[in-house]
């Protein structure tokens, strides 16, 4: 891995670099080689501080670490740089294995078995038909049925009858329990104003109510 050192108002020592170095390599067995890296030392009032920043293909990963002294910082950036590579690089792989019960297991393929020769056509006494015959026999033994297309209109029945009326006033309730009373489906009455109504049995077996006006 490609490493390059920058000191911000500090001294970086050798020691500083050969503990760096050693750092990098832990990131270089989970990356490879083709990363590279950019390491910070810089001070902030009593703090130390050391920056990583590692490239690797279309993927950057930042640490830093903060403590009293520079090596401390050092290590804490470091391991968090190590942190952050083992999560990618657990990541790629797994979005490259393809997990086992999710793997497709081909079936052999089934051999078929070869269509059985037309056996030939026999006529009443068992004599075998030639193909014009043959033909012309499956044709005849096809019983073919047909339906109409239109439904059948039915003529209304119309039937007079004067029962239907009711001569005496009544509620809608009253009318409902004399329909009820003489099995009627319609009856035609006025109400204590002199409103008249009409009350029909439906085909869902519900009564309905109709004023005319």
């Amino acid at each position: 891995m490609e490493v390059e050192f920058t000191a911000r108002h500090v001294k970086m020592s050798k020691s500083l670099r050969t503990q760096a170095a050693e750092g990098m390599e832990r990131v270089t067995r989970l990356l490879g080689k083709t990363a590279r890296a950019n390491i910070v030392f810089g001070s902030q009032r009593h703090l130390q501080t050391v920056e990583i920043t590692i490239q690797v293909r279309l993927h950057s990963i930042a640490a830093a670490g903060k403590a009293d002294t520079m090596d401390a910082a050092l290590k804490q950036a470091i391991d968090h740089a190590v942190n952050q590579a083992r999560r990618y690089r657990d990541k790629r792989l797994e979005s490259k294995r393809l997990p086992k019960e999710e793997k497709v297991l081909t079936a052999p393929p089934v051999a078929r078995t070869k269509a059985r020769a037309a056996e030939p056509a026999l006529d009443p006494d068992g004599v075998p038909l030639d193909g014009k015959a043959a033909k012309t026999r499956a044709r005849t033994s096809i019983a073919v049925h047909s339906f109409p297309n239109r439904a059948t209109v039915v003529e209304p029945h119309i039937v007079k009858s004067g029962e239907a009326i009711s001569l005496k006033p009544m509620s809608i309730e009253e009318a409902v329990k004399d329909a009820e009373f003489r099995d009627r489906d319609l009856v035609i009455f006025r109400n204590l104003a002199g409103s008249m109504f009409v009350l029909h049995r439906r085909r869902d077996g519900q009564m309905e109510l109709v004023e005319i006006a």
